[in-house]
């Protein structure tokens, strides 16, 4: 079998891993419920060794799937608390309500909101056709420094979409009992959002026929991401 060098030195094959990644960042489990999801499956693997598979496989399954998204960027953050401290989580979707990117900060000031701008420009390697906020001061700031040339849109309401966006977030962390660091939030959202995309087609808008089709597509994608065959 034609492996990635990824894989390598792994006595579980591509598919159990990927499937084992898929199933604890796409729905609410904890390690515990994969490992039982897995024994019913005849698949005998402690809960410690999905955890090792999360941390080692989910970020680099999230960089594969990065690349250009949409031309127009909603952005909005959110607190979140973590150690009893007030941390910010910076969020950017597109007009389809993908994730973009994300980005956990201490602070909600300008240099916070241009740190944020320059992460979404160099994962996405060019500017915005228009860029959509809310009105707090921060992004006009960054906006005049970093992104001159973009319509820069503040209405009311109109960065409703990015703010929905946080809902999932919320779930998981409650079912998480909050996150245990900075580091921690980091780096298991920008897995978890990424992971969302492919699969958030908006089952209440679909014809059935048409939803197993974008689901098919979907599990096509995150196979090719994975690399498992």
């Amino acid at each position: 079998m034609n492996q990635p060098t990824s894989y390598r030195g792994y006595r579980f094959p591509s598919e159990i891993i990927s499937h084992a990644v898929w199933l604890y960042f796409r729905f609410g489990l904890s390690f515990r419920d994969v490992e039982d999801l897995l024994a019913e499956r005849g698949v005998t693997v402690t809960y410690e060794t999905i955890r090792q598979w999360c941390l080692t496989f989910g970020l680099e399954y999230a960089r594969r799937r990065r690349g250009r998204l949409g031309d127009t960027w909603y952005l909005d953050e959110v607190f979140v608390n973590i150690q009893g401290r007030q941390q910010y989580l910076w969020r950017a979707v597109d007009e389809d309500g993908d994730v973009i990117d994300l980005l956990v900060q201490s602070r909600r000031n300008r240099r916070a909101a241009e740190r944020f701008f320059r992460t979404l420009l160099k994962g996405q390697g060019h500017t915005p056709r228009r860029l959509i906020t809310d009105k707090l001061g921060s992004y006009s700031a960054a906006h005049r420094t970093a992104m001159p040339s973009v319509v820069h849109c503040a209405d009311q309401y109109a960065n409703n979409r990015a703010e929905v966006s946080h809902q999932p977030t919320r779930q998981r962390e409650r079912q998480m009992r909050r996150f245990k660091s900075a580091a921690h939030a980091q780096r298991f959202l920008s897995v978890h959002g990424l992971v969302h995309n492919p699969f958030r087609v908006g089952r209440h808008l679909l014809r059935a026929v048409h939803h197993r089709l974008l689901r098919e597509q979907a599990f096509q994608v995150w196979n090719a991401v994975s690399c498992a065959s």
